[in-house]
């Protein structure tokens, strides 16, 4: 057997009994050779040995593992897994690593790896920025499959597409004139006679679809309040594009049919549990933005309170969960066009935007974005907190026509009943109060919303009058309290209850009441003589000024 260098590396088969973290270990080499040349690991035989052991045994399930989970755990590196056998009748693994030859290799939580002699090692910013250089761009979109003639469509699904586009208000007229192999050429789905990977997948027979490298497959899950599995549906047959696949999962699930009803004067209003709008969204950002050179299934997890959608690979380079409703990167960009021009999504980056509005004009917090080590998961809330929002928010719209950002600020400040600047710009998830203009828009002027403070300080609430002309449901609580009333009630509080820390003031006088409001108030007492602080930063309390 060869020695270990540049294209060859030996590893014990306990690096598979390590569990996640052998895999992980073999994960980094994989990159590494894959930003290289390529090569060999044969797994199974020690580093000073030049055969496994007599009589070691490789199980299908340790060969099948590897092709499996590798792929998962990396980008861009493609491997084969298979079983040999030595003249001594051990057997052992070799798993063959393909050269990256147009995109740069990376673990599947951001880390780059390459083969230096007999080394792994990893890259630093300067390197990397020199690799991805030499690097020609990789469109995985429009590499053409050399076995896939371009008349071997599925003639159902061309006729639907051309339709589509057609009818759409959002191609040109220009697009719409061309015949049906131009707009194969126009969207790339054709190279020359042959169809490229986006066109196998929205166009192609069952046969090649099912062998194009990563085609996405979903699966619904239905967990009940112990955590047990109580539903499951599977579309991993490969016989739907992408959308036909969001089609079969809304009238499949028989979970979307769910609602809840709340009475609206002499009628009742019936709100789905999961939006139709939000449930389809979810489902074209998974397919629009995961990277389709990494392994992986779509996870749909339904629970008693909530919704997950798992999508395999991680988020763009440069948007995180923190800035997501702001920050676009486009992944596939080709396959992207033809979900916004079919009016499968939102704009590039706008798609969030919805799933905030909708999810808030219902009465729900916004969707929660988390970035595993090789997954993103977006969880929407079932239950809705603050059904008395809903009626608000729809009777705001039918006045005032309202834009999807103040819709979307709108609802934040009613389910919070009053909010300062800082609290709505972090909830928004943008840099600063300053930035917090185009998401109210219109609110202070028509006088939807009233203010009080200034700077990052600001309250905004609900103008009393609207909630009165749209005979608001909601709980009276005190978290838009004004300051003199507040004054009044720390003012009583400690005359009852004598010399006393924040927290206890705080706890007896109304929790919901904002700390920071609380704080800023307390300060402004002693300020202006009313109340005596003694002791220093947690331990201090307030007593009421002698005299009064």
């Amino acid at each position: 057997m060869s020695e270990e260098g540049q294209l060859f590396d030996k590893k014990s088969l306990r690096v598979l009994r390590d569990g996640e973290r052998g895999l992980r270990e073999l994960a980094a080499d994989c990159v590494a050779m894959a930003n290289a040349s390529g090569g060999r690991l044969a797994i199974g035989v020690e580093n000073d040995a030049a055969h496994p052991p007599p009589g070691q045994r490789v199980t299908d399930e340790q060969v099948m593992r590897l092709n499996k989970r590798i792929p998962t755990l990396t980008l861009n590196v493609a491997v084969a897994a298979t079983r040999q056998v030595a003249p001594n009748g051990g057997e052992w693994i070799e798993l063959q690593v393909f050269a990256s030859r147009q995109a740069v290799a990376a673990t599947s939580d951001g880390r780059y790896y390459l083969r230096v002699g007999d080394e792994s090692r990893p890259l630093m910013p300067e390197d990397l920025a020199r690799l991805a250089g030499d690097k020609s761009a990789f469109v995985w979109e429009a590499q053409p499959q050399s076995q896939v003639p371009r008349s071997r469509v599925d003639a159902d699904k061309l006729r639907d597409f051309v339709q589509g586009i057609r009818a759409s208000d959002r191609v040109s007229a220009r697009v719409k004139i061309k015949s049906d192999a131009e707009l194969l050429d126009h969207y790339l789905m054709a190279d020359a006679d042959r169809l490229t990977n986006l066109g196998v997948l929205w166009l192609g027979q069952r046969p090649d679809r099912a062998v194009l490298r990563h085609a996405p497959v979903i699966q619904c899950i239905r967990f009940d309040e112990q955590g047990l599995k109580v539903f499951k549906r599977v579309w991993d047959d490969y016989s739907l594009n992408p959308q036909e696949l969001i089609d079969a999962v809304w009238r499949e699930v028989p979970d979307w049919q769910d609602s809840y009803e709340f009475p609206d004067g002499l009628f009742r209003k019936n709100v789905p549990h999961f939006d139709e709008v939000v449930v389809r969204e979810l489902l074209a950002n998974a397919l629009v933005h995961r990277p389709y050179t990494q392994g992986g299934d779509i996870f749909i997890n339904l629970f008693p309170d909530r919704l997950e959608v798992h999508n395999p690979g991680l988020l763009p380079l440069g948007v995180t969960a923190a800035n997501i409703l702001h920050t676009s990167r486009k992944r596939n960009d080709h396959l992207a066009q033809v979900f916004y021009d079919l009016k499968l999504m939102e704009r590039e980056g706008s798609g969030y935007d919805r799933l905030y509005e909708q999810l808030l004009a219902s009465g729900r917090p916004g969707p929660k974005v988390e970035e595993g080590d090789d997954r993103v998961t977006v969880t929407v809330q079932r239950r809705i907190a603050h059904p008395e929002v809903i009626d608000l928010i729809g009777k705001a719209d039918s006045s005032y026509q309202l834009q999807p950002r103040e819709r979307t600020a709108l609802g934040l400040i009613a389910q919070e009943e009053a909010i300062t600047a800082a609290q709505l710009a972090k909830a928004l998830a943008l840099r600063n109060a300053d930035e917090l203009r185009p998401w109210l828009g219109r609110l202070l002027d028509f006088g939807l919303v009233l203010t009080q403070g200034r700077t990052k300080g600001t309250n905004y609430r609900v103008n009393p009058e609207v909630l009165k002309a749209t005979q608001y449901r909601g709980r009276t609580s005190l978290r838009g309290i004004e300051r003199h009333r507040l004054r009044e009630l720390v003012l009583r509080d400690l005359g009852i209850y004598g010399r006393s820390k924040r927290g206890e003031i705080h706890a007896r006088i109304g929790a919901e009441i904002p700390e920071r409001t609380l704080r800023s108030e307390l300060a402004a007492m002693v300020q202006a003589g009313l109340l005596t602080p003694l002791g220093e930063a947690g331990g201090r309390r307030y007593e009421l000024t002698a005299g009064r």
